[in-house]
């Protein structure tokens, strides 16, 4: 699993000669609600295992949470499942509101 900051997922992002990849958020639904990267698909953590027909293994993947430590924990689930382009977003949103979007609330 790479690492990946706020701010290379932005130029990356940005970058239209490269595919963009899913932005898989894995928060609860209240803070999805609140604040998130827009284009994000919503996936609560614990709905992973079940939902895995809906990740494409052939696609990036940067597992998105508040900040970065439930997200790592699904990227290491998703590699252990077989993925082999996962990404975990250091700092989560917050970093993500912090460093490339302020209008992303904190909370």
């Amino acid at each position: 699993m790479k690492q990946i900051s706020a701010s290379e997922l932005a130029a990356w992002l940005a970058d239209a000669s490269r595919a963009k990849p899913l932005l898989l958020d894995v928060r609860e639904a209240w803070e999805y609600e609140k604040a998130r990267i827009a284009g994000a698909q919503f996936v609560p953590m614990r709905e992973i295992p079940g939902r895995l027909g809906e990740i494409d293994p052939g696609k990036d993947v940067i597992a998105i949470c508040h900040h970065g430590g439930r997200s790592q924990q699904v990227a290491m689930f998703l590699e252990k499942a077989g993925y082999t382009k996962v990404h975990n977003l250091v700092g989560g949103v917050d970093a993500w509101s912090r460093t490339v979007d302020p209008t992303v609330p904190l909370y």
